[in-house]
């Protein structure tokens, strides 16, 4: 199990969160259910890894958000049909 990064002494936990999403044309936000967290027992803090960031601005990024409703699961975004295969402009 792995130490906080907050507070360096906090154990962390894995849960399932509800995260709330700028749309990258800052257009609206989308609720989004069930996103893979970290919990802190500690210091209570609640986050996502950088790796679920990255993967969530990705696919926000390459998707058609027209096609994307006010609330959706994370698994529901991640198989949504791309525009692009990838994030050509992540250098």
């Amino acid at each position: 199990m792995e130490i906080c990064p907050w507070c360096e002494v906090g154990k962390l936990s894995s849960v399932a969160d509800t995260v709330y999403w700028e749309l990258p044309d800052g257009t609206r936000a989308v609720e989004i259910n069930e996103t893979p967290s970290f919990y802190c027992d500690n210091c209570r803090a609640l986050f996502q890894s950088d790796e679920i960031v990255r993967d969530i601005e990705d696919q926000l990024f390459l998707i058609d958000t027209k096609q994307l409703g006010r609330h959706t699961t994370f698994d529901e975004l991640m198989k949504m049909k791309r525009l692009l295969k990838r994030n050509y402009f992540d250098f």
